[in-house]
């Protein structure tokens, strides 16, 4: 699977981690910056992996800045992308299983390494269960084109 990693300057030293660990679990990591941990402004990174996403040029995207929180709302502008920003293995496994989301948001600055570690490797194994939430999911498509109109 081809994975788009990308960051703001407070979660450089994660990123590089995280790349490290999706090509240990055997997919093409893509680095989308920042290239060092000099201030950036985070809109300009996640816009990067959604656009990405978006065009379906790449298969996932995961995004760290202080909270996610940013990176999230800025992932989510872009047609057919679902950002979900977690904080737990639960939140990182029902973002897939219940809402095939796409875009994996993370907070540098309120989780550990080994947690961010296992939250990345749940959000990859996990597969969308599709059926109910299938139909659910398919709504958030239908109001996506209708509010871009």
């Amino acid at each position: 699977m081809k994975i788009a990693v990308a960051s703001d300057h407070r979660g450089f030293h994660i990123k590089g981690k995280i790349l490290t660990l999706l090509q240990e679990l055997g997919h093409e990591a893509f680095d989308y910056g920042p290239e060092n941990a000099e201030t950036v402004d985070y809109p300009d990174y996640a816009a990067k992996v959604a656009k990405a996403v978006s065009m379906n040029e790449i298969d996932r995207g995961i995004l760290i800045c202080g909270t996610g929180i940013g990176m999230c709302m800025t992932a989510n502008k872009f047609s057919g992308v679902r950002a979900a920003s977690c904080h737990d293995d639960l939140t990182a496994e029902m973002s897939r299983l219940h809402n095939n989301a796409n875009v994996l948001c993370l907070s540098a600055d309120l989780l550990g390494d080994q947690l961010i570690s296992r939250m990345v490797e749940i959000w990859m194994r996990t597969e969308f269960e599709g059926g109910r939430h299938a139909r659910r999911v398919d709504k958030i498509t239908d109001y996506e084109k209708e509010a871009e109109g």
